[in-house]
């Protein structure tokens, strides 16, 4: 059992470059911060880029492939259009969480790229603080107790006459009167509407709150570096489970290993029993407790 310590550059190699942060939605006022201070990179963004033609949330465009290639597509990009050899994106996706059922989860991806040292860093985060959700609302009643469970007026709502509809559908909402008169004119002409919370980044404080909580879990990547070629970015690559029950010795879920791994030169470290723990309760072994 033991903590693994990574070296530690004593000078940023990224310190008084431009950073190209691919975004149409304000998440350069959590992510710019973060790496300026930290990494001494100069943060800007791309004009006139559009990230929707990546995918959007509210189904007018589909995203073609996953949440990390979609990231990376979105961060190349970006660069290609400033000319920029620094850049970073996020991709969030939103849904049941994989292990607590009927909880909401927010899962945001990052990635760091850098064409000079031929360095690609990514970073994951699973949160439960999120306020998505969607219904079909048929009443003035039904659509405030929505709107009060999500934090509306602070976070923003979309409304649409329904489920996929494109055509009457109004993005943004973040004042009552606005809401009231969009759910109005819907509720005349369909006799209701569905109501979802707006996930895009500006309209969304709790998930500016996950993506800056990602930037900070990249940053502290980029700051360990590989000890065989000292590369940044020597982070956790897999998680290994199957710690062993302590009363059967059965494996289980719980985690029994973090593997670290270098981007460049594919160097692994692995770190046995990160949180501290040999054996695991049998309340979570299948074997014990079925």
């Amino acid at each position: 059992m033991f903590k693994l310590a990574f070296p530690r550059r004593s000078r940023s190699p990224f310190k008084g470059r431009d950073m190209v942060i691919a975004t149409m939605h304000g998440k350069d006022m959590v992510i710019g911060p973060v790496f300026e201070k930290k990494l001494g990179v100069i943060p800007f963004l791309p004009q006139d880029f559009n990230t929707d033609e990546f995918g959007t949330f509210c189904g007018e465009k589909e995203r073609q492939q996953d949440a990390l290639n979609t990231c990376r597509q979105k961060c190349l990009r970006a660069m290609e259009l400033t000319g920029a050899n620094l850049g970073i994106a996020s991709e969030g996706s939103f849904g049941p969480h994989p292990e607590i059922f009927c909880v909401p989860a927010d899962e945001e991806v990052m990635v760091f790229i850098d064409k000079e040292q031929d360095i690609e860093v990514h970073a994951r985060t699973l949160s439960t603080a999120t306020n998505f959700n969607r219904q079909y609302v048929k009443s003035w009643d039904e659509l405030q107790a929505f709107a009060k469970s999500a934090i509306f007026p602070t976070h923003s709502l979309i409304l649409r006459a329904s489920g996929r509809d494109a055509d009457f559908i109004y993005k943004g909402i973040g004042s009552p009167a606005r809401l009231e008169n969009y759910f109005e004119e819907l509720l005349n002409k369909f006799g209701g509407a569905w109501v979802e919370t707006d996930m895009r980044a500006h309209h969304n404080p709790s998930r500016m709150k996950v993506i800056e909580q990602v930037a900070i879990q990249l940053l502290a990547s980029l700051e360990s570096c590989c000890p065989q070629c000292n590369s940044p970015g020597f982070s956790i690559k897999r998680i290994e489970r199957g710690l062993p029950c302590k009363r059967c010795s059965s494996a289980t879920q719980s985690v029994s290993a973090h593997v670290y791994a270098c981007n460049k030169c594919n160097y692994e470290q692995v770190n046995s029993y990160p949180d501290g723990q040999l054996t695991e309760d049998p309340m979570f072994c299948d074997s014990c407790n079925p």
